[in-house]
């Protein structure tokens, strides 16, 4: 194996196992070549297998290396866009049909992590918190939207500060908003167990094994340094580490920098008293803080974000602060671990599926809400490959704009782009 080795990070730590596929040696042929061993990859390579056709995964480091290891493990409602945006691109009705899309997703990951034994200390429960009166004003337009216009009656609006501290023994919020169809899971042990539930399914999976040109045609060759895989399909699940290795579709993602950290144990009853039902929390500012406790019970805290694809200086300090924000009661505890990756964000906050060609597919773009997403979205791609294309091409409806200022000032331009929403939040 050549590739990397998962960030030292508190998931790492607490894996269930280590991923141990090997690299390849030579040429292989498959049905489809799947780039990406996260969850889009393996779910894809899943649902192909199911479908008995041969896949072969190729995945530059180890299962789960990137995003789909490294993330704060929520499993969100929806699109981080909301609604609005999708109905205005597609129309209601076909909103509501993306909609349910996202709900067959979280059934998906249920149903997966039931049958395969994955675990992954899956919990239910989501609690969305108001900084400011209008977003509370916001969220209560958002539940009876959710409930109006597409069936949604999983939430309940928690209409004052008393309300919310029910679930989260804060002083931070004003309100928010319950969500039980949401929850959290550990997001490494979920992308090992999905990994080897497509193992078992027949999929081939090469760990270290970096894809590096591509070569289209009436077959596909995708060329790593140590052989190659020729198939009639390729699906491009690399996201937010795909780099420019598809020029077609590199500049409708852009790489950002998000960030958690673990403090040390609490012990049960104190993490207990700070969340209560072990829900996962988020605020309502567009650079948000999220968090939840572990199986363990620390404090998962996630709060940082970074445009300019640098890491912050001086993380552990910056993540400690805005966690004694919320809880200032921490204030004598550390964190053990602090670590970071890169997410896929697209400039609409939905996620980018579509095809180029005949046989090439891809899935990227998430924009944070990937842990769920991404299962219903393995199974679009494998529809496509089979020749039912209909949901792919309802989503590829969905506009995304390429980011602008070409490779060397796309960057620097979304970063001072985003010092306008991080003011928005002071407002």
């Amino acid at each position: 194996m050549t590739g990397e080795e998962h960030i030292d990070s508190y998931y790492a730590a607490t894996a269930n196992t280590r991923s141990n596929y090997p690299s390849i040696a030579g040429d292989l042929t498959a049905d489809v070549c799947v780039i990406g061993g996260g969850y889009t990859g393996l779910s894809t390579a899943l649902h192909l297998a199911e479908r008995g056709l041969s896949v072969v995964v190729l995945e530059a480091n180890r299962v789960g290396w990137g995003a789909s290891g490294r993330n704060g493990g929520q499993i969100c409602t929806g699109f981080s866009s909301g609604n609005e945006p999708v109905e205005a691109a597609l129309g209601r009705a076909d909103a509501r049909k993306v909609f349910d899309f996202t709900e067959e997703a979280k059934t998906i990951l249920r149903e997966r992590i039931a049958r395969h034994k994955i675990d992954c200390d899956l919990n239910w429960g989501y609690v969305l918190g108001a900084v400011k009166d209008r977003q509370l004003v916001g969220l209560r337009q958002y539940q009876e939207s959710l409930a109006r216009e597409y069936g949604y009656t999983q939430t309940q609006v928690l209409e004052s500060h008393d309300a919310i501290r029910e679930y989260v023994n804060t002083h931070a919020y004003i309100g928010g908003l319950i969500d039980r169809g949401a929850g959290h899971l550990h997001p490494l042990n979920y992308c090992l167990g999905l990994g080897r539930a497509a193992a078992e399914a027949g999929a081939q999976i090469y760990e270290g094994s970096r894809a590096i040109a591509i070569e289209e045609g009436p077959k596909v060759a995708v060329r790593t340094t140590a052989g190659a895989v020729t198939a009639d399909f390729l699906v491009l699940a690399g996201n937010a580490y795909l780099g420019d290795l598809v020029p077609q579709i590199h500049g409708k993602v852009m790489p950002v920098g998000t960030y958690v950290a673990a403090t040390t144990p609490l012990g049960e009853n104190r993490a207990r008293s700070l969340i209560k039902d072990n829900v996962a929390v988020a605020d309502c500012n567009f650079v948000l803080n999220y968090y939840r406790l572990s199986q363990d019970h620390r404090m998962l805290f996630g709060g940082r974000v970074s445009y300019s694809t640098l890491m912050p200086p001086n993380l552990p300090h910056a993540m400690r602060g805005k966690m004694l924000k919320v809880f200032p009661e921490l204030a004598d505890t550390t964190f053990e671990y602090t670590w970071g990756g890169f997410v896929a964000i697209t400039m609409e906050r939905t996620p980018h599926l579509g095809r180029i060609g005949r046989n090439v597919f891809f899935a990227q773009g998430f924009s944070g809400q990937g842990v769920a997403f991404t299962a219903v979205a393995g199974k679009i791609m494998a529809e496509a490959v089979a020749g039912q294309a209909e949901r792919l091409d309802l989503l590829a409806r969905l506009p995304h704009t390429t980011f602008p200022g070409g490779r060397l000032f796309r960057t620097p331009t979304l970063a001072l782009a985003m010092l306008w929403y991080r003011m928005r939040d002071f407002l």
